[in-house]
């Protein structure tokens, strides 16, 4: 469902709103909206669909109430269509079938009134088929149609693709605009705080609101002592296995260990931190640069093995096992 009035502006979209308001509809018919996770990219170009359909357009956003929102709120929209993964979503490399891709030409070549407005994302799951039939589309589409692309990584995108579309970047904003946004939001929160949230989001400041929610981020120092005592004293594994399922979900305690694990290497390689509060130097002594990069590419595996209905308790044991055994 589209949300046809997106209730926060964010201020580091206006300009690119702008530009994009005031030249329609002299578009290109191709566009590629991109930036990192939490620059709020679908939810910018939910708000510019609806903007686009709406009969009754406001400068900022669309009605809300003419039939063609009402059309989007309830996804019946006629001259919407919505691209996806299908629903092994979930799945870190799901692609975009080229069945999909296909279907879609008589919609993009079709006439009639109003504009037509088509959402690929991710786009970076199109495969290489269902790329090149998009590539027609791109080349021969109907009149009144807008092809709209998300994407985290553009560059993972075919040249080809990316050639036939006109870039926008979402997550342009300084570090300063990034502060006060998350500061407005948790207006209790500390500076120290602030700076720690948005290292670990990549300066992304709804990313950083999430991770000011989440569990793990009060957890990640007694996780550190645990991991540091399983090593040093080479005993027990499957009582910590056990000790931090019932801490943290798989999915966050996944999280906070990959942090904490690319900090490890980031050390190593003289890199900075992300979890800059934490003293990772007694640790980073128990392991070489090699063990590092072992685990975690052994961590994808077994985010893998999750996916395709491995017991968590049974991969969370292999894990602490493998943190134990290091020379």
């Amino acid at each position: 469902m589209v949300d046809t009035q997106t209730k926060t502006l964010y201020p580091w979209h206006a300009q690119t709103w702008e530009l994009l308001s005031t030249r329609f509809p002299n578009l290109g018919h191709g566009l590629l909206f991109y930036g990192k996770k939490g620059c709020a990219k679908k939810e910018f170009a939910e708000r510019f669909v609806a903007w686009v359909l709406c009969l009754n357009k406001q400068a900022q956003a669309a009605c809300g109430e003419c039939t063609s929102c009402q059309w989007l709120k309830s996804d019946t929209h006629p001259n919407y269509v919505h691209i996806t993964t299908d629903e092994e979503n979930k799945k870190q490399n799901a692609k975009i079938k080229i069945e999909k891709i296909r279907d879609l030409l008589p919609f993009v070549q079709q006439t009639g009134e109003g504009w037509r407005v088509v959402v690929i994302e991710p786009a970076e799951a199109l495969n290489t088929a269902s790329a090149n039939a998009l590539l027609k589309t791109l080349e021969e589409p109907g009149e009144r149609v807008v092809l709209i692309l998300l994407a985290d990584h553009y560059l993972k995108l075919p040249a080809t693709i990316r050639s036939r579309l006109q870039h926008f970047a979402l997550d342009r904003l300084t570090l300063e605009d990034a502060q006060t946004f998350v500061k407005q939001q948790i207006p209790e929160i500390s500076s120290s705080q602030v700076s720690l949230l948005l290292n670990l989001a990549n300066d992304m400041p709804l990313t950083a609101i999430e991770i000011e929610k989440s569990e793990w981020l009060q957890k990640r120092a007694i996780f550190l002592t645990d991991w540091l005592k399983l090593v040093a004293e080479k005993n027990m594994p499957l009582n910590y296995s056990n000790k931090w399922s019932k801490e943290l979900n798989f999915s966050e305690f996944m999280t906070m260990f990959e942090y904490l694990l690319g900090d490890l290497i980031s050390l190593k390689l003289n890199q900075a931190l992300k979890n800059d509060d934490l003293d990772f130097s007694r640790l980073v002594e128990c392991y070489n640069l090699e063990q590092l990069f072992t685990i975690y590419s052994d961590l994808q595996q077994k985010k893998r093995m999750v996916e395709q209905n491995v017991q968590t308790q049974l991969v969370m044991d292999e894990l602490f096992i493998q943190l134990m055994n290091v020379a």
